[in-house]
C-alpha cells in the first residue's frame, strides 16, 4: 500500500472526510511529498492515541470496583481447577462464542480477581463490558423500573459483549428482585457472555432466589455451554493475614 492510500484509509477510520477528500486531490497541496510525510505522521499518532483513549474509556465505563489485572494473580496459589482453565479463558474465546463463566467456591480464593482481570483484558481487546455486584444490579433494575427507564436499560444490557455479576449468594432476593435478575440474564442467554462469581454451589442457589422453578431455569441457562470453575480452596486473604501476623510477631 502506498503512503497516499494509507493516509486515505486512516482518514476513513478516524472519520475525517474533509482531509480524506483533500488528500485524494493532490493538486490541493503546494508541496505534496512533504505534506504527505507530515500528514502521515500526524494521522498515525492520532490513530494510536485514539486507540489508547478508547481502551481506557471502556475500562472506566465498565465500572470496575478495583483494577485487578490477571498478571497480578498468584496463579500457583489458585485452586487446581482455575489453574487448568485460566490459560484458555485468557484467550477471550469464550466471548467470541457467547459462553459464560461461573466461578463458585469459598471466599478469598480469587473469584472476583479473575472476573475483573478477564473484564479488563476484554476492554483492552475492544469489547464492551459491564460490571456490577448482585446487590447494585438489583437496586439499579428496581430504580429503572420505578423511573420507567427499564426498557432503555434492557437494550443496553443485552448488547454488552461481557457482563460480570459479582457476589451472588451474599444477599437473598425478594420476589421482584429475583424475577428482574432472571429476566435480564435471560436476555443474554446463548448470545452474549456473562461471568458470575458466587460463594454458593449451584445446589444452594435456591437459598438466594427462594423459588425452585426460577432457580432451576436460571441455573440451566447460565451453565449451558459454560466454563464452571470450582474455586474452593484456602483464602488468599487468610494467607496474607498469616504472613502479616508472622512479620509483626518478629
Amino acid at each position: 500500500m502506498n503512503k497516499k492510500q494509507e493516509v486515505i484509509d486512516i482518514c476513513k477510520n478516524l472519520r475525517l472526510p474533509s482531509i480524506r477528500k483533500m488528500v485524494q486531490n493532490e493538486t490541493d497541496f503546494k508541496y505534496p511529498d512533504q505534506a504527505f510525510d507530515v500528514l502521515h505522521q500526524v494521522l498515525i499518532q492520532e490513530k494510536s492515541d485514539r486507540l489508547v483513549r478508547a481502551k481506557y474509556n471502556r475500562i472506566r465505563a465498565a465500572n470496575f470496583p478495583e483494577k485487578k489485572l490477571l498478571e497480578e494473580l498468584e496463579e500457583e496459589a489458585l485452586p487446581d481447577d482455575a489453574k487448568r482453565k485460566l490459560p484458555h479463558l485468557k484467550t477471550l474465546d469464550f466471548i467470541k462464542e457467547g459462553q459464560n463463566i461461573i466461578l463458585t467456591g469459598s471466599p478469598g480464593t480469587g473469584k472476583s480477581h479473575i472476573a475483573v482481570g478477564l473484564g479488563i483484558e476484554a476492554c483492552m481487546a475492544g469489547y464492551k463490558v459491564y460490571f456490577a455486584s448482585v446487590s447494585s444490579l438489583i437496586n439499579q433494575l428496581k430504580e429503572c423500573r420505578s423511573e420507567r427507564t427499564l426498557r432503555a436499560f434492557e437494550l443496553k444490557f443485552e448488547k454488552y459483549d461481557l457482563v460480570i455479576i459479582d457476589e451472588l449468594g451474599y444477599i437473598s432476593f425478594d420476589k421482584d428482585g429475583a424475577e428482574l435478575f432472571f429476566s435480564h440474564l435471560s436476555l443474554r442467554a446463548g448470545r452474549k457472555s456473562t461471568i458470575i462469581t458466587s460463594n454458593l454451589s449451584f445446589l444452594k442457589w435456591q437459598e438466594v432466589f427462594h423459588d425452585p422453578v426460577l432457580t432451576a431455569a436460571l441455573t440451566d441457562r447460565l451453565t449451558h455451554k459454560s466454563h464452571v470453575l470450582n474455586m474452593n480452596g484456602v483464602s488468599y486473604r487468610m494467607k496474607e493475614t498469616e504472613k502479616w501476623m508472622e512479620m509483626n510477631e518478629g
